[in-house]
């Protein structure tokens, strides 16, 4: 009985991988560098990979329970359950994060060029009106979580003379090369569990 559950809990697993590894592969293969950030189907395909599959997986659970008739016990119902609830635990966070920061840079686009000393912030097609030396202190807050889905999310504050506050999150870019560009100004270096900005 608990076999008939089992394997088609394994095929659509399976599936799952194969088809986000192959989403994932695509836009790998054809993202380039750059020096222009704004949120991609590559960055957000890099961020959501195991969430989703994590998710997937848990949701596979409750149909396939459902599918095998009468012969579902309490047992298997608590445990699919049980594992849908773990799933969730894990990718829900991540999930959580990415639609916060969407949020927060949907509308954000980064020119970022240290070698040409390049750096400007467009927020709805217009230029944030800042030079580095309008720039009083950069708050960079990671994640001190290592082993979760959610330890890729982290933020960059930078704090402006005239209170303005703009954030920019890891939905754009990895942010540390920023950080570093960054250096001569009065860096706060925070770390958190959960970094929700």
């Amino acid at each position: 009985m608990k076999s008939s559950i089992l394997r088609p809990l394994l095929e659509v697993a399976m599936v799952l991988l194969v088809v986000l590894g192959a989403v994932r592969w695509v836009t790998g293969l054809f993202s380039k560098r750059t020096a222009v950030y704004r949120i991609t189907a590559a960055r957000q395909m890099r961020l959501l990979f195991w969430p989703l599959l994590a998710l997937g997986a848990g949701l596979s659970v409750l149909p396939a329970v459902a599918l095998s008739g009468q012969r579902t016990t309490l047992f298997e119902w608590l445990l699919a359950v049980g594992f849908l609830l773990f799933t969730l635990v894990l990718s829900g966070p991540a999930l959580v994060l990415f639609l916060r920061y969407w949020a927060v840079n949907q509308e954000t686009v980064l020119l970022f060029q240290p070698t040409e000393n390049e750096f400007e912030v467009y927020e709805a097609g217009q230029r944030v009106a800042f030079e580095r030396r309008d720039l009083t202190h950069v708050e960079r807050v990671t994640c001190s979580a290592r082993r979760t889905f959610w330890a890729k999310y982290d933020y960059l504050r930078l704090h402006l003379a005239d209170g303005r506050i703009v954030v920019l999150t890891s939905l754009l870019t990895d942010l540390e090369p920023l950080a570093l560009f960054l250096r001569n100004l009065p860096l706060e270096r925070r770390s958190r569990y959960w970094c929700w900005v």
